[in-house]
């Protein structure tokens, strides 16, 4: 009778609850991290600023620029593309494949309004660069005290 109230242990169970949890508390964390999921991935970006401009750079390694698309729209900044794997694969017998294939997309709030006319984007040794100047009225001036 006892028997019937026993739950068989399952420990993989376990550690998947375990990482949810972790995984929860590195999203409340960080933010909108990418999360890395078969066919899709996301590249990795730094933000800055400098005089005035906000500046993005995202790793995008093993890409023709003609396939990564920028648009900016209501202060949000989106990158997309996808990286296609090698269709040639004959008389290939891989060991291991580490490298991240298919599309990919990056939806990144930008910390301040930008003027989506001037944005320019330049693309060099995997790395793209992304310069979003905020409009004049948003830029701080100095006044003389008279």
């Amino acid at each position: 009778m006892a028997d019937k109230y026993l739950k068989k242990w399952e420990p993989f169970r376990e550690l998947v609850t375990l990482r949810d949890e972790m995984d929860s508390i590195f999203e409340s964390f960080f933010g909108d991290y990418p999360v890395m999921r078969e066919g899709f991935w996301a590249p990795v970006i730094d933000i800055s600023e400098n005089n005035g401009t906000i500046e993005v750079k995202a790793e995008i390694p093993g890409m023709n620029k003609d396939d990564i698309k920028i648009s900016v729209r209501d202060n949000r900044l989106s990158i997309t593309g996808e990286r296609k794997q090698e269709s040639e694969t004959k008389d290939k017998k891989f060991h291991r494949i580490e490298r991240f294939y298919g599309k990919f997309s990056r939806n990144i709030r930008l910390p301040a309004d930008v003027d989506a006319d001037k944005v320019k984007a330049t693309y060099k040794d995997g790395i793209l660069n992304i310069s979003l100047p905020k409009p004049e009225s948003m830029k701080t001036k100095e006044i003389e005290v008279e």
